[in-house]
């Protein structure tokens, strides 16, 4: 079975760090803007919690993960134990 590529969790964690540290506090003159930034997150929050149920599904199923931290292709294929790091 060949892995399914997936992104590298640490690209969520990139963009949710600079999204509420950094965005989020630059957005304090406009509520609308802000709102859409809250909302943004949330939606990136979502997208990985996503990708977690697909990564156990996954695992059930002894599908390997080739987690991807570009779009070229990586031939390291990884298992999902070794991204518990980025759990939260």
């Amino acid at each position: 079975m060949e892995p399914l590529p997936l992104p590298s969790h640490i690209h969520y964690e990139l963009l949710l760090q600079l999204l509420e540290k950094q965005t989020l506090s630059n957005t304090y003159h406009n509520s609308t803007l802000q709102q859409q930034t809250r909302e943004l997150i949330v939606t990136l929050r979502k997208a990985l919690a996503q990708q977690k149920q697909i990564e156990s599904m996954c695992d059930q199923s002894n599908c390997p993960i080739d987690y991807r931290w570009s779009l070229n292709p990586n031939p390291k294929t990884v298992s999902s134990d070794q991204m518990s790091v980025f759990d939260n």
